[in-house]
This record gives C-alpha cells, structure tokens and sequence, in this order.
C-alpha cells in the first residue's frame, strides 16, 4: 500500500477479518473496530457453512489429483464469493458503507502446508473478493515468513498477547482441524506451536461413521470408551509429537490415511467405532496436554477458541488431561468462534500500518516479516 492509500485510510479504524479452517466446514467473518491500546470492538459477526459441493472438492484438494490447477483456481473463486457474501452480511448487519471499511483480511483455504520443503499454499481469489466487495483485500499472510525460514504457522499468537495477555500463566487453544496453542507469561514474549490434531480426525471419523459432519458435543465419543493401547500407539509411532518448536502441521501429514495405516497396525480384535472416536477425543486432548506441559508447565489456566471449543466432550477431556481450569475465550469477552476471523482482521490492519506481525519465536523466521499482500479495489 503506497503513502497516498495509507492517508486515505488513516482515518478508518474498521477492518474485516475471514477465515475458512482446517475443518473446512464454514466460513467465519467479523467487521471490527480496532483502535491500539484498546480491546477490538466486534459490530458485525458472521458464520455461512460451507456449500458441500465446494466443502468437498476443497478437501479433496489437500491430496494430488486429476486437473488439479484448474480445479484449484475454481474453488478458490467459488472460496472468493463465499467471502464475498459474508462480507455483504457484515455491513448489511453493522450498517456500514464499503467505503468505511479499510481492509479485509482474507487467509484463504490451506491445502498443503510444507514449510520443510519451503512453501505453503492457501487457496484464495483476494483479486476476485477486491472485486466484488469494493473493499482492499490483504491475503497471502504465511509465505513470507516462510521464506524468511520460518514456518509460516501459527500466525495467531500475536494477536492472541495483544488481547488476552495476562498476569499469570496463561494458555490461548485454538482447536480448529488441527490444534495450536499460544503460551503467554508475564514479562515474555509471546510462543506458539501446533500440537496436532483437533478435529481433523473426530470429524473425519463421525463421517465416515455416521454421515455427519462433527460429532455435536461429543455425544457419540461419550457412547464409547478410550482404549488406552490404541491411544498410546497412536502418540508412539508419530515423531511429529516429540519435535521441539517451532513446529506446525496440517492435513499433510495427518488425515484418515494416517489414521486407517494406525488401525490396520493395531493388533487385537477390530474396534468398536464409538471406541475409535473416544480414543480419538482423548487423542486431540492428551497431545495438547503433552505439548503444554514439556513448553510451559507453570501454566495455570486454558481458555480455548475454534469449533472445538463447542464441543463439551472435547472440553471435558481437556479439563481432565490438563489438570487446569478450561473455559472458552467466551470468558475474557471474545466469542471463542470470533476469534480467528479477529485475528485476521488484526493481521490486516498490522500489513495496513507496515507492522511486522510474524513472531520469530514463534514460527522460527530469521527475523520479524511483514506479513500479506495487497489486492487494491
């Protein structure tokens, strides 16, 4: 954004964040108000699930597959217009104009996230949505980091110290399909990492099971028990578990391939579904809990944002494997399905100002990076 765009905007506070998770069930977007020194002012929220034709060929994406450029390129417009009606919701809902509004953050659907072999791909359309909203679009926020070294994820944990920021040990997890967590501490930067999966598996699992999309409350997981042999072969034979950070994951690495090539290692008669899905719940908890204590054991309290948060089966097993207080981001006054899609309006408005927003510590970059692209209206 040149020196006349950054005069032209400088008197709008108002930004747009969106954002399309891992589990790739929806699309999430906040029109905000951001002012520095003060908490984000929420005006407009918005959740549009995701079309099932879209939503399918999205995650039949994350794999190698026939024409997969052109296919790409279209559900990445489809992607663009999907943002583009949520956008149309928020200022409809807020009473906004376009012309108020300064940017929008738009990170795109992940496909493939490789930062060992120095790249990471989010399938977006930012010049489309720039397009059809009349609004300036910020996207492509994790590849520079990525060629600064770093690892391009969690791009969060910024965002997180700058509104939950506590005055003692505090944990922010984000449990989308795969699970980050930001550590905050008094008097310390900032750290954050993947942890592994979330709900990447129990949904995965729940559809090919039962035809749902996510299992409500953990409902089904509650009908099973955890087999505690099937749990620990499923951490012992995932080196991913033992790295140290900086470190992120996705759909790369795991997915029901990974899943079906542990069950079939599994010895003993088959298991029960509903067993499955329980082990997998404790599976997601017993990892973040793990990854917690080796980083940062003086944490006393766990509040959690993302899809995952609605899930009291999944919450519960938090509580269990943690030994902490967890509550959702609902607590502190963000709504825990508001929060990712704030955190991109917030990354939006770092790029605006020129603020570097990627943490070293935290992706393992060789040094801070502005982060984004502009796509002008």
């Amino acid at each position: 954004m040149n020196s006349t765009q950054i005069e032209q905007h400088g008197s709008s506070t108002l930004y747009i964040g969106l954002m399309s998770g891992t589990s790739v069930d929806g699309v999430d977007g906040v029109l905000a108000r951001l002012v520095h020194g003060q908490q984000p002012q929420v005006l407009a929220s918005a959740s549009l699930p995701m079309p099932e034709n879209l939503r399918r060929e999205l995650l039949a994406l994350n794999t190698s597959g026939a024409d997969e450029l052109a296919r790409g390129a279209l559900a990445a417009n489809a992607l663009a217009r999907e943002y583009a009606r949520a956008v149309a919701a928020l200022l409809k809902d807020a009473g906004v104009a376009t012309a108020d509004v300064c940017a929008i953050g738009a990170h795109g659907q992940t496909v493939r996230h490789r930062p060992d072999s120095g790249y990471t791909l989010q399938l977006n359309a930012p010049a489309l949505l720039a397009e059809l909203t009349g609004i300036d679009v910020v996207a492509d926020f994790r590849s520079r980091d990525v060629a600064a070294g770093g690892q391009g994820a969690p791009l969060v944990p910024p965002f997180h110290a700058a509104i939950f920021g506590a005055s003692q040990g505090r944990a922010v997890l984000n449990l989308g399909g795969i699970a980050n967590v930001t550590l905050l501490q008094p008097g310390q930067p900032a750290r954050g990492f993947d942890t592994g999966p979330a709900n990447v598996f129990l949904d995965g699992w729940c559809q090919r099971h039962l035809g749902k999309p996510y299992d409500a409350g953990g409902r089904w997981a509650a009908t099973g028990q955890v087999l505690a042999p099937l749990l620990e072969q499923l951490i012992a034979s995932e080196p991913w578990f033992g790295l140290p950070p900086p470190k992120s994951t996705g759909r790369d690495l795991f997915n029901m391939q990974w899943l079906d090539s542990r069950l079939a290692e599994f010895g003993g008669p088959t298991p029960a579904p509903q067993d499955v899905q329980a082990t997998l719940q404790r599976l997601t908890a017993r990892t973040v809990a793990n990854a917690i204590d080796r980083a940062a054991a003086g944490t006393q309290e766990v509040f959690v944002c993302g899809g995952g948060a609605r899930n009291a089966g999944l919450m519960q097993e938090l509580a269990y494997c943690l030994q902490r207080p967890v509550h959702a981001t609902d607590t502190l006054g963000v709504p825990a399905q508001q929060v990712e899609a704030l955190a991109f309006a917030w990354l939006a408005q770092a790029f605006v100002e020129r603020r570097p927003a990627g943490l070293p510590a935290v992706t393992g970059a060789r040094g801070a990076r502005i982060l984004g692209a502009l796509y002008p209206a």
